[in-house]
């Protein structure tokens, strides 16, 4: 494929379709975000996509906002084909969009149009979805509510985390846009209207979003603590401090509004509105993970 590609991406989720598109066409540019303090010296970083864009020597455009006339002017120098979005992070307006002859390609962590918006992959094993997936979309206005070109289904099984989903369906949606790329190119493909009716919305989430609840149910919670593993991270507070929860399962009971603190099988467990959360690695304030059981032996008044 002798396309002129830019790609828009900047987490780790990113970097397949990078690589995968540097392999088979000509990626001519590559945009992400700015770098960010991080790290206990706030020092700046640089994304997992300009690493890689680095490595790979593709020329990288890190703007604060795709609105500024500099943002146009350096697509425009690309003379791109296509633009290839994979979790940019910033919302393409209406003059990017229209600029690239073959129009604007997102890989989307869902299988939309459930779950349109940014933390698809974190709301699916919330919701305790059996199913996920990647949608190959042509990019429109709208919040991921252009046609379909692709999609392709992989199963959620119990106790998969958002960093092991994420990986999975970063490399299967890298693999369907290849697959898909040369029908596309060559007009061969015709996108599918989305149903809007059946549109569900996946917010940005805040790393207090990561409070944990026992007003919920101990299943809510486990998935909650999964889905939400590694960030925003899950966590609660004990005696003023915060006590991160790693990993946690329900016990097998059909008890509801346990109250209070538990050991089961020589783990902390937590009362909840239906049943207890067991905490199998938690890492307190200040300190490293570790197991429930040695989490108890600093703590002589969890009961």
């Amino acid at each position: 494929m002798n396309a002129r590609v830019v790609f828009m991406g900047s987490p780790d989720f990113a970097l397949p379709t990078l690589e995968e598109l540097h392999r088979r066409t000509q990626v001519v540019g590559v945009v992400t975000q700015p770098d960010r303090p991080a790290g206990r010296g706030r020092l700046l970083m640089p994304c997992p996509v300009r690493q890689l864009a680095e490595k790979l020597e593709i020329p990288v455009f890190q703007p604060l906002s795709l609105r500024k006339p500099d943002a146009l002017e350096q697509l425009s120098a690309w003379q791109p084909d296509l633009i290839v979005v994979a979790a940019f992070g910033q919302i393409l307006p209406k003059n990017v969009l229209a600029l690239p002859p073959k129009g604007c390609l997102n890989v989307h962590a869902s299988l939309l149009p459930r779950w349109r918006g940014a933390s698809p992959i974190q709301a699916a094993i919330l919701a305790g979805d059996e199913r996920s997936g990647v949608t190959i979309m042509l990019m429109e206005e709208g919040l991921d509510t252009g046609p379909i070109l692709a999609q392709r289904t992989v199963p959620i099984r119990p106790g998969t985390t958002g960093a092991e989903l994420s990986q999975q369906l970063s490399f299967l949606g890298a693999a369907t846009l290849i697959e898909i790329l040369p029908s596309y190119l060559s007009g061969m493909l015709a996108p599918l209207t989305q149903a809007d009716g059946l549109a569900t919305y996946a917010p940005l989430l805040k790393r207090s979003d990561g409070l944990l609840d026992f007003t919920q149910s101990a299943l809510a919670l486990t998935r909650k603590v999964h889905a939400y593993s590694p960030w925003p991270g899950t966590y609660f507070i004990l005696n003023g401090k915060q006590i991160k929860v790693l990993d946690a399962h329900p016990h097998d009971t059909f008890e509801s509004e346990v109250e209070g603190r538990y050991i089961v099988n020589g783990l902390p467990a937590v009362g909840t509105s239906e049943g207890l959360l067991v905490l199998d690695q938690l890492q307190p304030e200040g300190k490293r993970g570790m197991s429930g059981g040695a989490f108890l032996n600093g703590q002589p008044n969890w009961l």
